[in-house]
């Protein structure tokens, strides 16, 4: 029987840590390190991908015989890229612009051996459409939630589901940012045991 090699989440959120817990896998979570600054006209698909892959190449150069994870997720409205808001004034302005709207989130994962060269890059689709929000929705929401580190300001596994009108998503974990469905396929690949 081979034994799977260690493995890392070459990440710091405790979002993507929560979700990666949930497979009962032994990991490490490493800072990547990685300067996240937006590329000239870079879209939030490509940015997803550049960042997800960045990520996990620092982390696996350090550590060669591990299986490295990266992800990143990248929102959007009406083709304007969503960052984390960091305060609540941000915030605010992100939700009155998302308000009634469509907001595309793209979670891009990367998983690397370089021992092995095992290389498999994917990313996944959650489309939310928000339903029309006042000041007093968005006021109570983030007073509740204070999701200053999400991406967009939409803390849906919490009271931000409120926010929401409809998803649209083929794996329901995407939206919190590490789309657990594939990743569980490709960790299979790798030789973990998951059911």
């Amino acid at each position: 029987m081979t034994v799977a090699p260690g493995l890392i989440l070459a990440s710091t959120s405790r979002y993507r840590q929560e979700l990666l817990a949930r497979l009962r896998l032994p990991f490490e979570a490493l800072a990547p390190g990685v300067d996240e600054a937006r590329g000239p006209k870079e879209a939030p698909e490509a940015r997803a991908q550049r960042l997800s892959l960045a990520k996990a190449e620092a982390v696996a150069q350090e550590h060669p015989s591990a299986v490295v994870i990266g992800a990143d997720q990248v929102a959007s409205c009406e083709g304007r890229i969503l960052d984390k808001p960091g305060d609540a004034a941000t915030a605010r302005a992100q939700l009155r612009a998302q308000s009634g709207r469509e907001v595309r989130f793209y979670s891009a994962v990367a998983v690397l051996c370089r021992q092995t060269r095992f290389r498999a890059e994917f990313i996944d689709l959650t489309t939310v459409r928000l339903r029309p929000l006042d000041e007093a929705a968005i006021n109570a929401y983030l007073e509740a939630d204070q999701p200053y580190d999400c991406a967009g300001s939409l803390r849906s596994e919490r009271l931000g589901i409120a926010l929401c009108e409809r998803i649209d998503s083929q794996d329901p974990t995407g939206l919190i940012g590490l789309p657990l469905i594939r990743l569980s396929a490709v960790l299979r690949d790798c030789g973990y045991a998951l059911p």
